[in-house]
C-alpha cells in the first residue's frame, strides 16, 4: 500500500506488534495481536489502544487522532509481517462494535484493489464466508495470504 505507515515494533513470533499514533490528541500507543483460536491455523486479529496500566488492548476506546488511514495501513503492514512468519494461517477480524466493523469494511473497500493482489479476502454473512465484494455489508472478515 502506498500510504504512510507508522513504524512497528514486534516480538519474535510476529504475533504482537506495537506502534504509536501521532495526532491532535497526542501520542497514543496502539497494539495489534494475532491471537490463536480453537480452529487450527486461524488467528483472531485484535487491535486497539494499549492500556498503559494493564498493557492490554482497549478495543472500545475512540482515540480520534485524525490518522485513520495511516493506522489502517500500519495494521495491514503487520498483517504482511504476520503472514511472512505464518504463511498457512487465516486471520479473522471483526470490530468490537458495529461502528468499528463498518470502519474496517470501509478501509478494506478503499484498499481492496491493492489488497486482493496479495490476499484472499472473505466477508461473513450469517454463518457463511463469501469472497469479499465491494458494497456488501459483512459482519466479519477473513484473510489469507495468496501463494505465489
Amino acid at each position: 500500500m502506498k500510504i504512510d505507515k507508522y513504524s512497528l515494533k514486534a516480538e519474535s513470533s510476529l504475533t504482537v506488534f506495537e506502534f504509536v499514533s501521532e495526532g491532535p490528541n497526542g501520542l497514543i500507543r496502539k497494539l495489534i495481536q494475532f491471537q490463536e483460536t480453537n480452529q487450527p491455523d486461524v488467528y483472531n486479529l485484535a487491535f486497539g489502544d494499549k492500556n498503559v496500566k494493564t498493557g492490554e488492548i482497549d478495543d472500545l476506546i475512540v482515540s480520534n487522532n485524525g490518522d485513520t488511514d495511516k493506522v489502517l495501513a500500519t495494521v495491514v503492514a503487520a498483517l504482511y509481517a504476520f503472514f511472512d512468519k505464518h504463511p498457512d494461517a487465516f486471520v479473522y477480524a471483526t470490530g468490537s462494535t458495529e461502528a468499528r466493523t463498518r470502519l474496517y469494511r470501509i478501509g478494506i473497500t478503499r484498499f481492496c484493489g491493492e489488497m486482493i493482489q496479495d490476499f484472499e479476502l472473505y466477508g461473513q454473512i450469517g454463518d457463511e464466508f463469501y469472497e469479499f465484494e465491494v458494497g456488501k455489508e459483512y459482519a466479519d472478515f477473513l484473510a489469507q495470504r495468496k501463494f505465489v
